[in-house]
């Protein structure tokens, strides 16, 4: 398998070192903006050559993995799957907008590409797969946040919340996963997972606290409906290259490679 990682910061690095190790890849092309960045890690790979675009080896590509921001996954997502590529899609957030989203899933319809979401850092996803094949009334994601994934949130400071000023746990942003994901594009991006998997972006509910006590990242996904209920727990340390990033969250990436590298599908 021929791979092509589009972003090379913290997430694309690493899912870049887990793809050199296995055997089904036979070679990956690194694609960045900061082309420096990229040429760092394909000189400490075995298989990785740079290229200027993702569609300089698409015809020779196999499977395209964005791991870059939700403005690149809407550059490249057309593209991409146009061609009948399959493509892995870390930013989930950026397919909030309906109409794009409808567009992509359609064009990979008709030219057979798939298009991979993985879960990310966050337990429960797969029982609400399987509880919105029945009525489901209520899915919320509960976040909690300490100050260094929060910093910069261009929301907060036109808010006037200052989240090294906060001494105790308060909630910054309730709201759909609609808003959420638009606001905070790179902090709760697993929230359009929720709401993909889900009931949809204007039906789940999105709660941040920021803890100035917390050093990782937890959530907790509730939903209730026919099937009963269920809060699913967990709690994330930090990515150590990108406080922002949860550390499963990348080895959910890795993880879900690993499947569809080896077509290898438990618990489906």
């Amino acid at each position: 398998m021929r791979i092509t990682i589009v972003g090379c910061g913290s997430k694309g690095s690493r899912l870049a070192r887990a793809a050199d190790e296995m055997n089904e890849v036979k070679r990956i092309y690194l694609v960045d903006q900061q082309k420096a960045r990229a040429e760092k890690v394909a000189a400490e790979l075995k298989k990785a050559i740079v290229v200027d675009s993702v569609e300089d080896e698409l015809y020779h590509c196999d499977l395209v993995i964005e791991a870059a921001t939700q403005s690149a996954a809407k550059e490249i997502l057309s593209k991409v799957v146009s061609r009948g590529v399959d493509i892995m899609v870390m930013s989930v957030g950026s397919l909030v907008d309906d109409d794009f989203r409808k567009t992509v899933f359609d064009k990979a319809v008709v030219s057979e590409a798939k298009i991979f979401l993985p879960t990310g850092g966050l337990c429960g996803l797969d029982a609400l797969r399987a509880a919105v094949q029945g009525e489901v009334s209520s899915v919320e994601l509960i976040t909690t946040k300490g100050p260094h994934a929060l910093s910069g949130v261009q929301y907060l400071t036109d808010k006037g919340i200052d989240v090294d000023a906060i001494k105790e746990k308060t909630t910054v942003f309730s709201g759909t996963a609609r808003e959420a994901v638009k606001i905070f594009p790179r902090n709760v991006n697993v929230a359009a997972t929720v709401a993909l998997m889900g009931i949809g972006f204007d039906r789940t509910k999105v709660t941040i606290v920021l803890d100035p006590a917390e050093t990782g990242n937890s959530y907790d996904l509730q939903a209730a409906g026919v099937f009963g209920h269920f809060d699913a727990h967990t709690y994330n340390v930090p990515e150590p290259e990108n406080a922002k990033n949860s550390h499963l969250a990348v080895l959910s990436a890795v993880a879900a490679l690993k499947r569809i590298c080896r077509n290898e599908w438990f618990g489906i």
